[in-house]
């Protein structure tokens, strides 16, 4: 049976475990051993009579057999199940003490109680319901969801789960994954920590004498291979906001899972810029650290961390985990990002004085000028910034100083009480309500549009711009410096959740580059050890600047980076995206076929030179390089909705099928898979799937209307209307250097 037990009973079940591994021993063996301890058809039984108890007074808001959505997380047998099944950390403590002692630190552990969570699910509950709060639960809370808590008047006023959020036992129970939606895609099953002789699950605790005694059937119960991929982690580290949360339509919310697929370190895809190691999820969230306590998984004096080192500086922070901030903190700052004093210009743009520090130029009292920063995402599987960019704040700092240090000129700055320069390039997603209000209290379910969404994605770059003057009767010489700040959470988020009298919250500078400006002749200086390479450098300058839409000038930097390295074949391919992007496609495909001369059969340049092909009307040409590209990269989602497209066009109605449904099978969501898919269909006579993929598209597919909000919104508050656009110049003004 599985009581519904409370912290105390829990506690001294384990110290009873613990008794009996000491005095008895393996003598537990010889009166009984495993069989004794198979709780079989009666476990069945007494969950089914729980299920059956809540079953009585829970809320089927969603339908009688959906009783977690909006969270698509299952549990095998598809009923509730006891909160006091998943043995607790506490007992798995006992061998596994240091992994113990780094996840009480971790955002897993503290995943539902701290105050930045519960008092935003506070405010959904109490705005539409108790039941829409499960659409959370599923990954901040699934012991309180699969046992059935997550209801109005819900049956146990004894929630001692809420204190552990993700504990051991939940992430070690997880059986099978669901496909990449994410939002709980996961199946649980009946928490065990043993198998018997037959491989089947023992639920609840054994004694530790057992589990030491056999520890392969240990390892059968709570390893799968799968929670080595990033797959396991999708589970919950992609999201979406479904129609049943919002009452609106379909909306993307986050997806680490499909930044890092398209990234370099998976290995998956031809398209980034950078060609870099091979890397999971798990490989750069969970590295080995020391085993500061004792652990029974210790392997030359490491474990696998169960830190989960990610961004957050905000829960260690409030509980004191000083240990984990510092990590945190030193992770944030090693070799994520690059930022680059680029160049100086006109505020026009005229006059390129690049790349800074290998150019000879002259500088004037009262010159105005501009200064080009290139900040790269040279070091993120992912985004940034990752997840909820609405909360979480990134964004570019600049500053002229004099000789003494007065701050001269600044962007960027935190005032006193924490709030940051609305007027800072700041890398974030500011959500609308319907109407155009500004949701700060990360209200997903109200949210209809974004006013702004800028980010970094993984292996590529942006260009900040920033407008300056040189004092009239300075004598210098002056400093100006770019940094990239983050923080756990923003300001107004913090004082959501904490009331406005709290200790400012842990800045970090992620990266940080500054140069010296004399009056009259600057020569060359030497470059930095963390800078990157000339070549380089033009190169980022030249990523930003496509995705800029900045077509001529992008064209020049890739150019410039080819006088300096005529060896890299790279070159000629972003030439050829310049062009394909510009639609001049003569000139793309002559810069493609200079790639693939000097890098041949290259998938990334065989890739763009099939979409030149396809744009010249040679079809055939276009299908045989991306099914090359196929070959090296099977599962590049890119390459096979190309491919898809191409055969469409051939009238190749199955073949196209095929390649639609292979991107499904990889990212679910895809918008262009359903649209294409629901023609397929239907031109193939099957009517039902048809109408069940048109159904997807037209809830998934941008709301035309959306952007009334957004242009209202732009329009009142003209200090954000250019961070909705690309190419923007920031005023790092005399005001912000006084005030902030």
């Amino acid at each position: 049976m599985f009581p519904m037990t409370t912290a105390k009973s829990r506690d001294s079940a384990i110290k009873i475990s613990r008794w009996l591994l000491c005095s008895a021993g393996l003598a537990a063996l010889c009166i009984g051993g495993l069989k004794s301890l198979h709780a079989g058809e009666r476990v069945d039984a007494e969950r089914q009579k729980y299920a059956d108890q809540m079953e009585q007074q829970y809320s089927y808001r969603f339908g009688k057999g959906q009783p977690f959505l909006p969270s698509i997380a299952r549990i095998e047998g598809d009923t509730f199940i006891q909160p006091g099944a998943f043995p607790t950390a506490q007992y798995c403590q006992h061998c596994h003490e240091a992994t113990y002692h780094q996840w009480r630190q971790s955002v897993h552990a503290n995943s539902f109680r701290t105050p930045f969570y519960t008092k935003n699910v506070g405010l959904l509950q109490n705005s539409k319901g108790m039941e829409f709060s499960r659409h959370c639960e599923g990954c901040h809370n699934p012991i309180m969801l699969f046992s059935g808590q997550v209801t109005p008047h819900p049956a146990l006023s004894d929630r001692d789960s809420d204190q552990d959020g993700v504990t051991c036992t939940v992430c070690h129970s997880i059986q099978k994954l669901q496909p990449t939606y994410g939002l709980g895609s996961y199946v649980m099953g009946v928490p065990a920590v043993m198998v018997d002789e037959q491989g089947k699950p023992i639920p609840g605790e054994v004694s530790f004498a057992e589990i030491s005694a056999h520890v392969d059937r240990h390892k059968a119960a709570v390893m799968k291979d799968f929670y080595r991929t990033p797959e396991y982690c999708a589970a919950c580290h992609k999201a979406n906001i479904p129609e049943s949360l919002n009452d609106y339509k379909w909306l993307r919310a986050i997806g680490l899972y499909d930044e890092w697929q398209r990234s370099s370190y998976a290995k998956q895809s031809p398209l980034p810029f950078y060609k870099k190691d091979y890397q999971t999820c798990q490989s750069c969230h969970m590295p080995r650290e020391a085993a500061l306590q004792a652990d029974v998984s210790t392997k030359s004096g490491t474990i696998v961390s169960h830190r989960w080192i990610g961004g957050n500086t905000a829960v260690p922070f409030l509980y004191g985990y000083d240990e984990q901030l510092k990590k945190t903190l030193e992770y944030l700052k090693t070799d994520k990002l690059n930022v680059d004093l680029f160049a100086l210009a006109r505020p026009d743009g005229s006059d390129l004085i690049a790349p800074l520090g290998t150019q000879r130029f002259e500088i004037k009292p009262g010159d105005e000028l501009q200064a080009m920063v290139v900040i790269q995402n040279k070091g993120i599987g992912h985004t940034l910034i990752p997840e909820q960019r609405d909360m979480y704040q990134a964004w570019a700092e600049f500053e002229l100083t004099d000789a003494t240090g007065k701050v001269l000129h600044a962007s960027g700055r935190l005032n006193p009480e924490g709030y940051l320069d609305p007027d800072a390039h700041s890398f974030v997603t500011r959500l609308l309500d319907a109407k155009g209000n500004l949701l700060v209290k990360h209200e997903i379910w109200d949210r209809h549009t974004t006013a702004t969404d800028a980010t970094i994605q993984p292996g590529r770059s942006t260009l900040v711009r920033y407008g300056f003057r040189i004092p009239k009767d300075g004598m210098g010489p002056y400093t100006i410096t770019a940094k990239v700040n983050y923080r756990h959470f923003d300001e107004p988020f913090t004082n959501f959740a904490l009331g406005d009298k709290h200790p400012l919250y842990p800045v970090a500078q992620m990266t940080v580059r500054s140069r010296v400006l004399k009056i009259g002749e600057n020569a060359p200086v030497a470059a930095d050890a963390k800078d990157n390479a000339d070549w380089m450098r033009w190169n980022n300058f030249g990523i930003a600047l496509l995705d800029q839409a900045q077509y001529a000038q992008a064209k020049d930097a890739f150019s410039e980076v080819l006088k300096l390295r005529p060896d890299y074949g790279d070159a000629y391919t972003n030439l050829g995206i310049v062009y394909l992007q510009w639609e001049r496609y003569a000139d793309a495909a002559a810069s493609l076929k200079q790639a693939l001369t000097m890098m041949p059969a290259d998938a990334r340049a065989l890739y763009y030179a099939a979409l030149v092909e396809r744009n010249q009307g040679d079809l055939d040409a276009a299908v045989i390089n991306l099914q090359k590209v196929i070959a090296r990269f099977p599962r590049s989602i890119d390459a096979h909705r190309e491919l898809g497209f191409s055969y469409y066009q051939q009238h190749k109605y199955a073949l196209a099928r095929t390649e639609y449904e292979t991107v499904q099978g990889i990212e679910p969501d895809d918008l262009s898979a359903h649209y294409n898919l629901a023609i397929i269909y239907r031109r193939q006579g099957d009517k039902q799937k048809a109408a069940a993929q048109a159904a997807l598209f037209a809830d998934q597919k941008d709301d035309p209307m959306a952007s009334t909000a957004t242009l209202g919104f732009l329009r009142s508050h003209p200090e954000l209307s250019g961070e909705s656009v690309p190419w923007h110049l920031h005023s790092a003004d005399e005001t912000a250097a006084v005030n902030k």
